[in-house]
């Protein structure tokens, strides 16, 4: 077993000798025999134990019983007590789920504080054809049917290449005892249904049960690689970055193999679930307008496209009631409003975040707010007004560039600014001005 697993190492290029490796360390069979493995190999290795206080009396135990263990074998440990249950609830999330994100969050946090290149964790065989079993029921695609890999990250799993079996034959040939979790003998959890009902089920039918589900999944695998670069190559035919955000040109994904694949591997990274990636592929045509929300972005068709941009709170509406300073949005956007006399020096800006009007017929208090439907203004140098909306298709300005869209209103309603476009005709400065109203879009500083 020792060879093979040395084979596996090199293989797949886990480890190096002279490089610091860290063993989470449970007590129980898998990771005592990991631990004993790896130094027998001659790695460098440090145990790191958690004691999640789930089990009372008998988490307590796990914990002497590893620190006795790497004491025989002169093997640094880490110990650390996480409180799971307020941890859980503070979360929102299972138990399970809480266990695992502090396990791994402690993992990498330890990693770096001790120089470690790795941390070695004691999957096997058969806990990979359990994670293929569960990935299989939940519904999955090709990455969720290929399994646990060898690696991911800065984990590593150097015991994939041998089953339960073989580690305890190990373990029994060697005089090593080590503890088990009591939880893993009740089907309570979903994973333990699997090992304690389903692979039994399977191995009457086919002893080889989980050998082969273990060799199919890495056929998977390896399909997996070849179909991802394939379509990582579609995904950068298809989208772009533009000023707007992440752009995807709709007829050039249609024209993709799999158009769904394409959105998964686009979208995954901005939020997306792939129940709402389906459905957007289903409504591939979507007419313009039709917006789609995840947890921290938007995705928008538009005109034979899709944008996904940050999920923002568009909505602003800021009474400005007399002159000033006033700050707006989370990005530290500032809105400066300030009067001027017109003197030999004064000038006007042709600086587009600048607004420079004839303060004589604007009435306080001012609203800066978004554009709403029907919004009509004078768009400067014309006589007869125009429709917001018009003017900004006119611009070639996208629907996000629209809702995003601010104006400035005085007290009368009349709207004196375009922000960023362009000022109302019916506020122009003249010869006859005296004093101006001067509006300056900032970055608060």
């Amino acid at each position: 077993m020792l060879k093979k697993i040395a084979h596996f190492i090199e293989q797949h290029k886990l480890l190096s000798k002279g490089k610091k490796y860290i063993v989470a360390l449970s007590g129980g069979a898998d990771s005592v025999c990991l631990l004993l493995v790896l130094q027998r190999l001659g790695y460098d290795v440090e145990a790191a134990h958690c004691n999640f206080r789930l089990r009372g009396e008998e988490a307590d135990r796990d914990e002497q019983f590893c620190i006795q263990l790497c004491k025989k074998h002169n093997i640094r440990i880490h110990l650390v007590h996480f409180d799971t249950n307020f941890y859980a609830v503070s979360h929102k999330i299972s138990i399970e789920m809480a266990a695992r994100e502090l396990r791994y969050s402690y993992f990498e946090n330890l990693r770096r504080d001790i120089g470690a290149d790795a941390v070695c964790v004691a999957h096997h065989q058969n806990d990979c054809a359990e994670t293929v079993i569960l990935n299989l029921v939940r519904g999955t695609g090709i990455q969720g049917l290929a399994g646990i890999q060898p690696k991911r990250d800065n984990i590593v799993r150097p015991l994939l290449c041998v089953n339960r079996d073989e580690i305890e034959a190990f373990l029994t040939e060697e005089g090593q005892n080590y503890v088990t979790d009591s939880t893993n003998l009740y089907d309570l959890y979903v994973r333990n249904k699997i090992r304690l009902n389903i692979i039994p089920m399977m191995e009457k039918i086919n002893p080889a049960a989980v050998q082969n589900i273990v060799k199919t999944a890495i056929r998977l695998s390896e399909a997996n690689r070849v179909f991802d670069h394939s379509i990582e190559e579609a995904s950068l035919r298809v989208c772009h970055s533009t000023d707007e955000g992440l752009t995807i040109d709709i007829g050039k994904l249609k024209k993709e193999v799999s158009t769904e694949y394409t959105l998964f591997n686009i979208l995954k990274d901005y939020g997306f679930n792939p129940d709402q990636i389906e459905a957007i592929d289903a409504n591939v045509d979507a007419p313009t307008g039709t917006t789609y929300i995840s947890a921290t972005h938007q995705l928008l068709f538009d005109r034979g496209k899709m944008i996904v941009t940050e999920k923002v709170d568009d909505a602003v509406s800021l009474k400005i009631p007399e002159t000033g300073k006033y700050l707006f949005g989370n990005k530290g956007e500032a809105l400066k409003v300030e009067l001027r006399a017109v003197d030999d020096a004064f000038k006007i800006s042709k600086d587009k975040n600048v607004a420079t009007l004839d303060v004589s017929n604007i009435k306080f208090p001012l609203l800066f707010r978004n554009v709403r439907n029907g919004d009509r203004f004078v768009p400067f140098g014309m006589k007869g007004s125009k429709l917001v909306s018009d003017y900004l298709t006119d611009r070639h300005r996208s629907l996000i560039e629209k809702r995003r869209q601010t104006v400035v209103e005085d007290a009368d309603g009349r709207i004196v600014w375009l922000v960023g476009e362009r000022t109302d005709n019916r506020f122009r400065v003249s010869e006859a001005t005296t004093d101006v109203l001067v509006m300056t879009m900032t970055q608060n500083d």
